[in-house]
């Protein structure tokens, strides 16, 4: 297949125009993460990142005070205060901050929250318009953003306690997040995406596309770098250097990443024995697994599998 050539002057331009964007760190949803998770602002600063790992939350953050730029999917919205966004479990998405500081709250929810006894409640995030990457942000009026803000602060203190119906408690101020934001329906405008987020946008999103583990009889159909940028009609080393230039790592670093994430998932979230998720993961053998485990974490496969389920440990990063 014949690639689409790239002048070098477009390389200088683009290194010139975009290299001082700060750096995305590609964050990945930690295998231990809560199925309910909600933080202020003051004890989690929001920080630079693109999130590419399409796990099951739902993601709802809002801004009492500073600016940013939110991308989701190819949609990108400058973000401020009294404005609030959420995010399909689906997406893709990135933040940049713009100001010194930002204050609100934000909140992951994991569809194995509900349960059946709040099904209802899961089936209204489900069918939330604003969960659409076209109309993510929504502008809010003062006296909504602070009844938002008493809702998520309400929540944190609900989740912090030991109360048997603090679960309840939690979801009803969920409803009235909804309810407050659908009232105030007037979307915040998105502005189209730069040629390079959208190459960086389709690469995460073919990588992503790659992991479809779901059973010990599935294996994972992963590319080479070369092949990335021939789906993407763009040389190879056009890629790279953009990925490089945005996330600080190479396309081979960020498939190595990708894999090694997939691999801890898989030994903490199922019992599947060693070789099948060797075999799973594309791998020759249990061995060439655990050579590339082990120079990744420093100890095997199955020593990092006991030592996770002994320790049960909390989530031990937040990704907002």
């Amino acid at each position: 297949m014949e690639t689409i050539g790239i002048p070098r002057v477009e390389l200088e331009t683009f290194a010139a125009e975009e290299y001082k964007i700060p750096l995305w760190q590609v964050e990945h949803y930690p295998v231990h993460s809560s199925y309910f998770i909600v933080e202020n602002r003051d004890e989690y600063p929001v920080k630079d990142y693109i999130s590419p790992h399409r796990r099951k939350f739902y993601k709802i953050f809002h801004m009492t005070s500073g600016t940013g730029t939110l991308t989701i999917g190819l949609h990108r919205y400058a973000m401020g205060p009294d404005e609030i966004a959420f995010v399909h479990p689906d997406e893709i998405m990135s933040w940049q901050t713009t100001s010194e500081e930002t204050g609100g709250h934000f909140c992951l929810i994991h569809p194995d929250y509900f349960g059946h006894d709040a099904d209802h409640v899961l089936q209204l995030l489900r069918q939330f318009s604003y969960f659409q990457a076209d109309q993510a942000v929504v502008q809010l009026e003062d006296r909504q953003s602070l009844v938002i803000d008493n809702c998520f602060a309400t929540m944190l203190t609900e989740d912090r306690a030991d109360a048997e119906d603090k679960k309840q408690a939690i979801l009803l101020q969920l409803q009235l997040v909804l309810l407050e934001s659908k009232r105030a329906g007037k979307n915040r405008a998105q502005r189209p995406v730069s040629d390079s987020y959208g190459y960086i946008y389709r690469f995460l999103a073919l990588l992503e596309s790659s992991f479809q583990v779901q059973s010990p009889d599935d294996s994972v159909q992963l590319k080479t770098a070369a092949e990335f940028a021939e789906q993407l009609h763009v040389h190879p080393n056009y890629l790279n250097a953009l990925i490089k230039n945005h996330t600080g790592k190479t396309l081979r670093e960020h498939i190595q990443d990708r894999l090694l994430h997939e691999a801890k998932a898989l030994l903490v979230q199922t019992d599947w024995d060693i070789n099948q998720i060797s075999d799973g993961l594309g791998f020759s053998g249990q061995a060439a697994f655990t050579a590339f485990f082990r120079k990744k974490v420093n100890v095997s496969p199955s020593l990092f599998r006991k030592n996770s389920l002994r320790a049960n440990q909390p989530l031990l990063q937040i990704i907002p």
